[in-house]
């Protein structure tokens, strides 16, 4: 049973099942404030739990929890109280904090869709190069949630990123080769980035021989970004 319509919902069809309750809904919007925003998230979560008591709860929660500039946030803060809520009362639960995802569609103001829309409207972009991200295939988060599903111990939190992060730049130049468009760059030596512990899922990437970080940056844009 999947709660939501976005792009990590989208993603979870093929591994959808009876027996497990794949809530991918609520609040996405990091910069989101409005109180009623996050009221109807908490709402629709208990709602979910009371009706579907012996479900397995996976809930998808965000790496920003790890990003020392919003760990004070409204949407952080947020986060954490729909964790303890889920911890406290689900029989069964994964929390799943997930990275940048990558996909098709999606919100436009997602990191890699505002960049690339950027860089083929020819407009400016603010660099900050010591920004660093981290990007995820969607399908890599789904087939990593079936894994954690099948494999792991119930009620416990995972990350679910990459195994490196991504400086802006990179991420631009990339984009750049592979569109053949020269970005319009306005570079600031400000920014920075958090590091997020990977050891529990870091098998996946290398048995499936994704450790290559440059192929992997390479094989996200190509494959959702190329005509």
């Amino acid at each position: 049973m999947i709660i939501g319509n976005g792009l990590i919902a989208q993603s979870m069809k093929s591994i959808d099942a009876e027996s497990v309750l794949l809530y991918a809904s609520g609040v996405s919007n990091s910069l989101e404030t409005k109180e009623s925003e996050f009221l109807r998230e908490k709402k629709l979560i208990e709602k979910s739990i009371i009706e579907n008591p012996e479900k397995l709860f996976i809930y998808f929660s965000t790496c920003s929890i790890y990003d020392s500039s919003k760990n004070n946030s409204p949407y952080v803060l947020h986060k954490l109280k729909m964790e303890q809520l889920i911890a406290e009362q689900c029989k069964d639960y994964f929390i799943l904090r997930i990275s940048n995802a990558v996909g098709n569609g999606g919100n436009a103001n997602l990191l890699l869709n505002y960049l690339v829309k950027t860089i083929e409207n020819k407009t400016k972009i603010t660099v900050h190069t010591k920004a660093t991200r981290n990007l995820i295939d969607v399908e890599d988060i789904a087939k990593i949630t079936q894994e954690v599903m099948e494999e792991f111990a119930k009620n416990q939190i995972v990350n679910i990123a990459y195994l490196q992060n991504y400086t802006i730049i990179e991420i631009t130049e990339k984009i750049s080769n592979i569109l053949n468009i020269e970005p319009d760059l306005h570079l600031e030596k400000e920014g920075s980035g958090y590091q997020i512990e990977t050891s529990k899922i870091e098998n996946y990437f290398k048995k499936n021989k994704l450790t290559d970080k440059d192929q992997y940056l390479q094989n996200l844009i190509s494959k959702y970004y190329t005509p």
